[in-house]
């Protein structure tokens, strides 16, 4: 059996190259993202010498040369996106060397890809030993209150509802698929963002110009009519809004961590082997239960 296939690639591509041109007026959630990236590699005292910038349209370029102690440790980068950029993207194949690179970052391109194990593979892959992949990409909750209004508004009105918004990864997943792509060290967080909107249709506007809007294989055949987005809309601002009267929406960003494995890196100790007991660290003190392991 074949793995789900989510994602309409076709459409993906058409998504983000119809967004390209107005895509930095919206790009405020993609800015945040670079700019917290950059913070963590700030705080790694190593220089990178070759960098890939996966999606982001540039703004990593942009953020790492408006720092100039990290753009010292940074020597060549190399932007590459779906859309536009020094390489046009093919997320679901990508053309990059083996050990081509010594640090990977990603702000928020990998959602979008159907076979995110074979992806992160493939960027391990493409890193040298030792070096480092940090990828942003949004997360479950993202988006949860347009899910939720949409699907409440065309089961009202229809009596059925299809998927109208993307499907994302929970901080879980992501941290067990780098362990499986072989990533060392492999850790993920998660960051949530709510921002306000006035109308929810100033939401939506967003989403497109981000290229953000779903793309999905098995998406409903129909558009949604006039009548179930004034509805949904009706339902948002019900449900979602503060006292203001503005809208909020969610969006999860969760950044993942992994080094392709190298010989000097920190190996876990083996069970039994720790120098220091527990109750020492804690400064406690060890009381038997009167078992033992095996008994």
């Amino acid at each position: 059996m074949s793995a789900p296939r989510p994602f309409e690639p076709r459409l993906v591509r058409a998504r983000k190259r119809r967004a390209a041109a107005g895509f930095r007026d919206a790009a405020f959630l993609h800015q945040r993202v670079v700019a917290d990236l950059a913070d963590r590699l700030e705080a790694i005292p190593r220089p990178f010498s070759r960098a890939l910038a996966l999606g982001g349209s540039g703004l990593f370029g942009e953020e790492v040369r408006q720092r100039p102690a990290l753009a010292e440790r940074i020597g060549e980068i190399i932007e590459a996106d779906v859309a536009v950029g020094a390489v046009v993207l093919d997320p679901e194949a990508f053309p990059f060397a083996e050990t081509a690179f010594d640090l990977i970052v990603s702000p928020l391109a990998l959602h979008t890809v159907n076979d995110v194990p074979g992806a992160l593979i493939q960027l391990r892959r493409a890193l040298k030993p030792d070096g480092l992949l940090l990828a942003s990409l949004f997360g479950g909750d993202t988006l949860t209150e347009l899910r939720t209004s949409l699907l409440t508004a065309e089961a009202e009105l229809t009596g059925g509802a299809g998927a109208r918004v993307s499907p994302f990864a929970d901080l879980q997943d992501l941290a067990a698929l780098l362990q499986r792509a072989g990533f060392a060290l492999p850790a993920a967080d998660r960051d949530k963002v709510t921002v306000r909107y006035a109308e929810p249709m100033r939401l939506l506007a967003d989403l497109r110009a981000m290229g953000e809007t779903a793309a999905l294989t098995e998406r409903h055949p129909r558009a949604l009519s006039r009548r179930v987005l004034a509805r949904a809309f009706e339902v948002y601002r019900e449900r979602f809004s503060d006292a203001d009267g503005r809208i909020c929406a969610t969006f999860e960003i969760l950044t993942a961590t992994g080094w392709a494995p190298h010989e000097s890196q920190p190996k876990p100790l083996k069970p039994g082997s720790a120098k220091a007991r527990l109750a020492d660290v804690l400064k406690t003190t060890e009381q038997s239960t009167g078992e033992k392991a095996g008994d």
